[in-house]
């Protein structure tokens, strides 16, 4: 501690009260100079020893050179050594940068050189390999394709019969057949199901309750959903005749109900109407619902839609058809007279209306009929109940003439 003191001390005062003569001074001098070469070599290169190996160590003189002598030890020099210091620094720093940035550029040439290198292999393997894969073209065509797949319409057919009906008949695009996980799969309808979407190459999904419930809307889906393009009603060729000699079409008017729909076409199909054509305006679609109320049948026959059923039926009085519309138990105010169902029979080609819940058909419609039927109540009616549900009047008449036509053929 005391060498380190004596070292690095530059008051001149200290140094006369350690050194008496002139000798002394001399032999003191070259001591502390070794002595400083050790220390200065322990502090392997810091700034305490840089500031003592640049600054000599002198002794002053007694008199007015200690101020000036302590001056140069203390301020000026420790100045000019900071100053040094900086210098060197900043040389040191812009060294670093200079050699830093030829490293990057170098880097940056070698690799782009790889780059250049790897895009030349690219494009002779491009070269080699580009008959076995299609063209530019060829592939936006198909990514368009798949896009289109992806954005085609679909709705959700549930009920055993309408998506296998779906699946047989071949009206729908069926994507993908839902069935409910457990026991109720291994139903023998539901493997019929099932083994129909597998023979046409369908995918089958095993989901929960839960899931089907919500594909449904809540519908009683009997544990089968089905993920199929949509049905739409006929809009070409209605005029064509076809079939037996007398047929019998039933003409809808404004059907909003889809449950009512769906039990009209289970009933037209069951007892063989010849065609069904609906009013575009004002009726439900062909929705999953009516497919459903109709077990099916939806999935089986067409439908056909009108825009303009007054000319429809102005073009088949023309061609001698027997236009014949329905009325409540109630006689309406008419000159034409109300027949019952069962005294009436068909003896040509007939279209019986069905006019929609709460109002019946139209008053142009009711205009163009030549016959109006009802069916007869059993008993004496309360208001409200006076007259039937459209599709279980639909049901009755049907059933009624068609009857009528078969034993006229006997």
């Amino acid at each position: 501690m005391f060498m380190h003191v004596l070292f690095s001390t530059t008051d001149s005062t200290f140094c006369e009260m350690l050194v008496g003569s002139s000798y002394q001074r001399k032999s003191l001098l070259v001591w502390c100079r070794k002595l400083h070469a050790l220390v200065s070599m322990s502090k392997e290169g810091s700034q305490v020893a840089s500031y003592h190996g640049t600054a000599p160590l002198t002794i002053p003189e007694k008199g007015s050179r200690d101020s000036a002598e302590r001056k140069r030890l203390t301020g000026s020099n420790s100045f000019s050594v900071s100053h040094k210091l900086g210098e060197s620094k900043d040389r040191y720093t812009r060294g670093r940068s200079a050699q830093s940035k030829a490293f990057r550029n170098e880097e940056m040439q070698k690799h782009n050189q790889r780059r250049g290198n790897d895009f030349k292999v690219s494009s002779e393997l491009r070269k080699l390999c580009l008959e076995d894969f299609p063209s530019d073209r060829e592939r936006r065509v198909g990514l368009k394709s798949t896009q289109a797949i992806k954005m085609e319409p679909s709705e959700i057919v549930f009920g055993v019969s309408p998506c296998f009906l779906a699946l047989t008949q071949g009206r729908r695009k069926a994507s993908r057949l839902f069935v409910k996980a457990g026991e109720a799969s291994l139903r023998a309808s539901v493997l019929k199901v099932c083994e129909e979407a597998h023979q046409q190459g369908v995918p089958v999904s095993r989901v929960s309750k839960k899931d089907l419930d919500r594909m449904s809307s809540g519908g009683v889906h009997q544990g089968v959903c089905l993920a199929a393009s949509p049905l739409g009603y006929l809009t070409e060729d209605w005029t064509v005749s076809g079939g037996p000699s007398t047929p019998l079409w039933l003409v809808l008017e404004r059907i909003q109900d889809p449950m009512n729909l769906g039990a009209i076409l289970r009933s037209a199909y069951f007892l063989g109407v010849d065609r069904v054509i609906s009013s575009l305006r004002h009726s439900c679609p062909l929705s999953p619902v009516v497919s459903k109320a109709s077990s099916g049948a939806m999935e089986v026959m067409g439908v056909y839609g009108c825009e303009n059923l007054e000319e429809m039926l102005k073009l088949k009085l023309a061609q001698g058809w027997h236009v014949v519309g329905t009325v409540g138990h109630q006689a309406v105010d008419s000159n034409i007279r109300v027949t019952q169902c069962l005294e009436f029979q068909i003896t040509k080609p007939t279209l019986l209306l069905m006019g929609g819940e709460g109002h019946g058909l139209s008053a142009e419609l009711l205009s163009l009929c030549q016959t109006f039927l009802s069916i007869t109540a059993g008993k004496e009616l309360p208001p409200g109940i006076e007259s039937l549900n459209v599709s279980v009047a639909a049901g009755i008449l049907l059933h009624s003439l068609l009857f009528s036509r078969g034993s006229t053929r006997g």
